[in-house]
């Protein structure tokens, strides 16, 4: 077990932990492991990958080739079938090998002079066909070059918009299975995808998350330099959905260094013992997704229809939700109970009442009422997610 500094005391954590731990406001910060693994990686950037689906560099190269190459293709066949009408300096005869020859040298803008068109006939063709082709090649070998350069300018000017106007976002960092039902959870209630920012280091992911219609910055979260890309300073929230707890725990202390008290720290745990070391490292919230899960066998195996209740209310748009709302100016002096939604909880300045405490049983100014609330689409939210359908009476 290693030693690490909380509250000024030294506290025993399990190995993995020792490693990364060293509080930045403890007197061996400057010291540590993780500060000169920081200082080590503060100068690293990360690419920023911004939504959208784009063409891949090597994918629109071998469109381009292949269009060169047809074109080529295409000026070998017009010469040989009029062959008759082009001389060979060197044996007045054209054959297959000296179209491909006549094509490439022209199409390229070399001309050596050595075949030379000589009828009426391929004099126009080279005016009206062979001019054009030629243009055409020369735009798509000088098009690429433009197309990397105007590519280049372009992002840099989506990318200093982006950080210009990228305030009071959230981040997620890891788009696995958390982070993207995290990242749903989000969409659902009312965040638009340029508000969210997913920090991931596995390409796979980082890939899809961008498909998807997310800014993704590929990193490894637990690094400062990534999280100060994803521009954690003015973001609202953090979700942390790694794979592993000690990365959590890692990316954990270091948006804490680099965000004020103000920005919400959200983490996954695996195990339920690394909950509290979640939280001693910052995080506001911990949710642990194996002793979640096993609560939920043990209520399936006991009482099936409260895990289908619960199922219900994490389930988006299948009929109960759960949900946050201020307490009206009609309401103030009430009791939760008395209220036409189901009332749940309090969050009565920053903390969460309880309907059973006594300070819950009636409702002040600036309290937020956890109720339940019904999910399922009205018949005119029915109506136009269905696909126009003209109906004909027979």
């Amino acid at each position: 077990m290693g030693r690490c500094v909380f509250g000024g005391r030294w506290q025993q954590r399990p190995p993995f932990f020792f490693q990364y731990c060293d509080v930045p406001h403890s007197p061996h910060w400057h010291h540590s492991r993780y500060a000169s693994r920081v200082r080590d990686l503060e100068s690293s950037g990360a690419p920023i990958h911004l939504s959208g689906r784009r063409v891949p560099p090597l994918r629109a190269l071998s469109i381009r080739v292949a269009i060169a190459v047809g074109l080529v293709l295409f000026i070998v066949a017009i010469v040989y079938a009029d062959s008759d009408g082009y001389n060979d300096n060197s044996d007045g005869k054209v054959d297959l090998l000296d179209a491909a020859y006549y094509a490439v040298v022209t199409l390229s803008t070399t001309g050596y002079g050595d075949i030379v068109p000589v009828s009426d006939t391929a004099r126009a063709v080279n005016i009206f066909i062979i001019t054009p082709a030629r243009i055409m090649f020369l735009i798509i070998l000088v098009g690429t070059t433009l197309e990397v350069l105007t590519e280049q300018f372009r992002t840099y000017v989506r990318l200093d918009r982006w950080r210009r106007r990228l305030k009071n976002h959230v981040i997620v960092c890891g788009f696995g299975t958390k982070g993207r039902s995290a990242v749903q959870a989000l969409r659902e209630e009312g965040t638009p995808a340029e508000q969210i920012v997913i920090v991931e280091n596995d390409p796979r992911y980082a890939h899809q998350a961008q498909n998807a219609g997310y800014t993704v910055v590929e990193g490894n979260a637990t690094r400062s330099s990534v999280l100060r890309q994803a521009q954690v300073q003015h973001a609202r929230a953090v979700v942390i959905a790694t794979h592993s707890d000690d990365s959590a725990v890692l990316t954990t202390l270091t948006v804490r260094q680099l965000t004020p008290s103000g920005v919400r720290i959200i983490a996954a745990a695996r195990e339920i013992e690394n909950a509290p070391l979640l939280k001693q490292s910052g995080a506001h919230q911990v949710v642990v997704s194996s002793a979640t899960a096993g609560r939920l066998l043990g209520l399936a195996t006991a009482t099936p229809p409260v895990v289908d209740v619960i199922e219900d209310l994490l389930t988006p748009g299948e009929g109960m939700a759960i949900a946050v709302r201020s307490a009206r100016r009609e309401e103030l002096g009430k009791s939760p109970r008395e209220l036409n939604e189901v009332a749940v909880a309090l969050l009565r300045r920053n903390h969460l009442l309880q309907l059973t405490e006594p300070e819950a049983q009636t409702l002040e100014s600036g309290d937020m009422i956890i109720h339940v609330r019904d999910d399922r689409p009205t018949i005119e939210e029915t109506a136009l997610s269905r696909p126009n359908r003209r109906y004909v009476t027979l």
